[in-house]
């Protein structure tokens, strides 16, 4: 892969990803504060200042990774876990189901206003833009804002794994009854190794290749 295609590539995700895993965090710790947990908002972690959820691995050895692994195909990553405390909620097990729902909701929304301005503002410029501003601004912007689409979709479809601790495990555990959520609940400090091995193995993408496809066309972009 050539120099240049990857310090383009990075140029061009590096925005996106910070965006989508920061406001990814913060929709949680804003949830469970809207639902009785403050824990979030008194340790500072209500905020869109990159510094406070910034993990070395996770933010950026990660997707720097996969970025140049993958030809920029596949890039993930993950900020600092936004602190919550189930036992500050009124009905922990349910509302803590939609904390998790909180994050994987964000990066859609964010897919879809990403989508709504390449689409309704970006595009319709590109039409009667000079060649100076398309290849210093307009192609630039475009290419961010559809980077920021597949990466918000991506997040969204992996965090839904029903795997603890994945958003999407601790959101089927707020359905199941008690006795088969304890049980999940068990998986979980094995969770991410159990991860791992699926995305090593391949079998994540026979979960998160339907759901990618799926989120893109409710997003208009298939």
């Amino acid at each position: 892969m050539e120099p240049e295609y990857i310090i383009r590539q990075i140029i061009v995700s590096a925005v996106p990803i910070l965006i989508a895993i920061i406001l990814h965090e913060v929709s949680h710790g804003f949830v469970a504060n809207k639902l009785g947990d403050p824990t979030a908002k008194m340790m500072g972690r209500l905020t869109l200042n990159p510094v406070a959820h910034i993990d070395l691995f996770g933010t950026i050895l990660m997707p720097l990774i996969l970025l140049i692994s993958t030809g920029g195909q596949f890039v993930f990553g993950y900020a600092k876990p936004v602190p919550i405390n189930p036992y500050n909620f009124r009905n922990p097990k349910r509302d803590m189901a939609i904390s998790a729902a909180g994050g994987p909701l964000m990066n859609f929304f964010v897919a879809l206003v990403s989508v709504f301005i390449l689409k309704y503002l970006i595009l319709p410029m590109a039409g009667g833009a000079s060649e100076e501003s398309m290849v210093k601004i307009i192609k630039p912007l475009g290419m961010m804002l559809n980077a920021s689409i597949q990466i918000n979709i991506v997040l969204a479809a992996f965090n839904l794994i029903p795997i603890p601790p994945l958003d999407g495990g601790r959101v089927l555990m707020g359905f199941l009854p008690e006795r088969q959520a304890h049980a999940l609940g068990k998986v979980e400090p094995f969770g991410m190794i159990i991860v791992l091995l699926l995305v090593v193995t391949g079998m994540a993408g026979v979960v998160i290749t339907p759901l990618i496809k799926l989120l893109l066309g409710l997003v208009g972009m298939v």
